[in-house]
């Protein structure tokens, strides 16, 4: 075979896998048991023990993470994996007037479909990889997570479980093809501000919460403003930790004083500063504005709090990705499962083909260029950190 029918050969491999993993609807509301399924017996011919993780989400839906184990050649070498490729099967959802959403379409050298970047491609490059390097030292680890898309759900189940350990983590995001050697968290919180419902022709007689959380997220916003942008990690854009109140609910009809009002607000740490920091400073709020005003209720009710990651652009797998694609590492503001990854003890990097810029959006796309190049990355990673076994 010529390389130019071989490369011909992979690349047509590579798009049968992305098509048959798009045309499942893995959106987080939905099981993503079907792309399991899909994954499990491919896993298992190309040597893998694989391992189920089934848990329930919060509306009663059945997730599962698969964590897929290949021994080494190499009895010496058993134990921990020495690489982990990670990456989430499900997808946010596609607007129902996107009718090719779950059909894979080339064109113009992209390959169109939901999750053909985020991040179907990286786990077709992992399988295509898997399946080229058959033969190496010291075992590998595929680990495949539901609901990343939701709160990094399945990954932090595996966490709880100390499932998925290895040496070396390459998480699977559209990153260009450019290694990430950190990015920020991603925590999220709500907030209830009470007042006292009374007739809105006679304001003193009741306590309007909407105006009692505009003072409150007048200080709010003053602190991100001063306060956080003056703490300063050059490396990211923006070069601090964000506060964004995405939204807010209040009162029953226009004629009540409002008895109660809701905000709901995410706040971006870096990762070199506390993710408390934010809701500790918003209960020293409440607590300014219940002396000067009392009275003055409010509760903060946090609900996610990721923290961010950071691993040295000197470790072995940050830097093989960097002499692999000839880029600099970069950081990014966006939360990934690098964090998870880290507590299980790896030394975690992200990377992947596709840009994030259009993921999340109708006509998501891979690059098929990219597409194939990954799956060469990688293929090289598993030889270089498990030992490839040749003759």
């Amino acid at each position: 075979m010529t390389e130019q029918a071989g490369q011909a050969e992979r690349e047509g491999s590579l798009k049968r896998r992305l098509a048959e993993l798009v045309a499942i609807d893995s959106t987080s509301a939905r099981s993503n048991a079907r792309v399991v399924d899909v994954l499990e017996p491919e896993l298992r011919r190309l040597g893998f023990s694989c391992g189920r993780h089934p848990y329930q989400d919060a509306a009663g839906v059945e997730k599962v993470n698969l964590v897929a184990v290949r021994p080494g050649r190499d009895t010496a070498a058993a134990g921990l994996p020495a690489l982990a490729l990670v990456g989430h099967t499900d997808c946010v959802p596609f607007d129902p007037a996107w009718g090719g959403a779950l059909r894979l379409e080339e064109r113009d050298g992209k390959l169109y479909g939901r999750g053909a970047c985020d991040t179907k491609a990286f786990i077709a490059c992992a399988l295509e990889a898997s399946a080229r390097v058959t033969a190496h030292a010291a075992p590998l680890v595929c680990v495949f997570t539901a609901d990343e898309e939701v709160g990094c759900l399945g990954a932090k189940q595996l966490v709880d479980a100390g499932i998925g350990r290895a040496r070396y983590a390459i998480v699977g995001e559209p990153t260009s093809l450019t290694p990430v050697h950190a990015n920020k968290g991603y925590c999220l919180l709500e907030v209830v501000v009470e007042g006292k419902e009374g007739h809105s022709a006679y304001p003193d007689s009741g306590a309007p919460a909407i105006f009692r959380a505009a003072r409150l997220l007048e200080r709010l916003e003053r602190f991100a403003r001063t306060e956080l942008r003056a703490e300063v990690d050059p490396r990211f854009q923006p070069p601090y930790t964000t506060v964004n109140v995405g939204l807010i609910s209040g009162g029953k009809a226009k004629n009540i004083i409002p008895g109660e009002c809701r905000f709901t607000m995410e706040w971006r740490p870096t990762p070199g500063q506390r993710a408390e920091r934010v809701p500790e400073r918003l209960e020293a709020l409440v607590q300014e504005l219940a002396r000067e005003e009392p009275g003055f209720r409010a509760s903060v009710n946090v609900q996610r709090m990721d923290r961010g990651v950071e691993t040295k652009v000197g470790s072995e797998v940050v830097q093989f990705l960097v002499e692999a694609t000839g880029k600099a590492p970069i950081t990014v503001a966006f939360g990934t499962e690098a964090p998870q990854m880290t507590q299980l003890g790896a030394e975690a990097v992200v990377f992947g083909p596709g840009n994030i810029q259009v993921a999340h959006q109708t006509g998501e796309f891979v690059p098929v260029a990219e597409l194939c190049r990954a799956e060469e990355i990688l293929e090289r990673a598993i030889a270089r950190f498990c030992g490839e076994v040749r003759g």
